[in-house]
């Protein structure tokens, strides 16, 4: 009798205890973060429970009133929950006007709630402050020639209206940043590239758009001039091979070919993000004048977006894009800074070796690849015509040369526009009446 009372004890309170002990929380996060919600804006939530959710909602809270714009349910798993586990799930969904008429512009907050689905079923929620945005932004660009060179640069100014939090120049893959006008307050430029690898028919437009995913587009007048880059074959062999990847690479395993390959591919990409991430380095104001700078006295082994077709014991192994000019005057020749400006990379980058950046404001920044010794670090200030340091060969470099270009927020184009002064006065700052 003790002992089918004990069972009958075990069976009513110590299993539905236990049971309820191995139940558990919900922990969910918005991946990316919400900050305003329009009329149909995309909503990605993480969800974190091991036995699964068996409902999850979302809630607009606007003025006292509460509006469901999201309600998901699934079958309930009360029993043998515990012998389940389920990872980490991500909800996408909209919300906004469409799923919620009454709500106006203004502040809201948006509640997601998630049930757990065990024997307790708790209720976890998280909450995030919200702009309620139902008007579209607007912009409208500035009525100048812009006469564009494949691979070269260009300025458009535009004045965006409306609630706007991103606005720029956006030519087919690449989007450039814009900045507040120096000299009129309601206006903003772009300084914009159109990339050498750009097809001839992408028409490049000035944007304006919000965090709740509406956008608006304004096309300007432009002619573009395509450019046909050259194409080369260029011989490598072992005594080659032996100097850059053991230089690059000394660690390295496999055979030699196999080890260039890489380096000059997969190392090249993560090297030229490297360059473009340096963006975010760059000033708001602008810090050269003048035309830039090119090395003096230097021969042109390569120009910019020359087709490099690799051959390696009279066969084509491998095929890139030279993003720069290789300039070769004597060993070791002092660098010059092209113009003034901040130095935001001094030190080794893979296939450009020793390599200093340096920014000149608004996106703009120079690049000086191969050196052989530095003459500054990140931070310092330089001068135009101050020495960065001297050529060499270090990096991806079969002699002694500098390699050096130039890039419009990340994307490389072609610097010879940037050593003509007159070209400086009529497309960049006379838009922007600086200097």
């Amino acid at each position: 009798m003790k002992l089918l009372l004990v069972v009958l004890i075990v069976l009513v309170v110590v299993v539905p205890v236990s049971l309820l002990m191995l139940s558990g929380g919900t922990v969910l996060k918005l991946d990316p973060p919400v900050a305003a919600i329009g009329n149909q804006t995309p909503i990605q939530v993480r969800i974190d429970n091991p036995h699964g959710v068996r409902r999850i909602t979302a809630v607009i809270e606007q003025n006292g009133s509460r509006y469901t714009v999201f309600d998901l349910q699934a079958a309930p798993h009360r029993v043998m929950f515990w012998r389940r586990h389920e990872g980490p799930q991500v909800k996408t969904f909209q919300v906004g006007r469409q799923q919620a008429p009454a709500l106006h512009d203004g502040k809201a907050r948006l509640i997601i709630e998630a049930q757990s689905n065990d024997l307790r079923g708790r209720t976890d929620s998280i909450e995030s402050e919200v702009e309620i945005i139902t008007q579209p932004p607007r912009i409208s660009a500035d009525g100048a020639q812009h006469y564009i060179n494949q691979g070269g640069c260009e300025l458009v100014v535009f004045t965006p209206s409306g609630y706007v939090t991103d606005s720029g120049v956006r030519a087919g893959k690449y989007t450039f940043r814009s900045f507040p006008h120096p000299s009129q307050q309601a206006q903003r430029f772009s300084l914009f590239a159109y990339p050498w690898d750009l097809p001839e028919n992408v028409v490049p437009v000035a944007f304006a758009r919000n965090p709740a995913g509406a956008e608006a587009t304004a096309r300007f007048w432009y002619k573009l001039f395509p450019k046909k880059f050259r194409s080369r074959d260029l011989p490598i062999d072992d005594v080659f091979l032996e100097k850059v990847v053991n230089q690059i690479d000394p660690g390295g395993s496999g055979d030699l070919i196999t080890r260039f390959l890489k380096i000059n591919g997969e190392m090249r990409r993560l090297n030229n993000q490297t360059l473009a991430d340096l963006r975010l380095k760059t000033a708001d104001k602008f810090l050269w004048s003048g035309p830039f700078l090119p090395l003096t006295n230097a021969a042109v082994e390569s120009s910019f977006a020359d087709k490099r077709s690799y051959i390696y014991k009279g066969k084509k192994v491998d095929e890139q894009v030279h993003l720069g000019f290789d300039l070769a005057v004597t060993l070791h020749v002092s660098v010059p800074a092209a113009n003034d400006g901040r130095v935001v990379w001094a030190d080794n980058l893979g296939i450009y070796g020793n390599c200093v950046v340096v920014d000149h404001g608004y996106g703009l920044q120079s690049i000086y690849g191969h050196l052989s010794e530095f003459a500054v670090k990140a931070g310092d200030t330089v001068k135009k015509g101050q020495s960065l340091g001297r050529s060499g060969s270090t990096g991806l470099a079969g002699g002694d040369h500098l390699h050096f270009s130039m890039q419009v927020d990340g994307v490389q184009v072609n610097p010879i526009e940037w050593w003509d002064e007159h070209w400086i006065k009529d497309r960049i700052l006379s838009k922007v009446a600086a200097q």
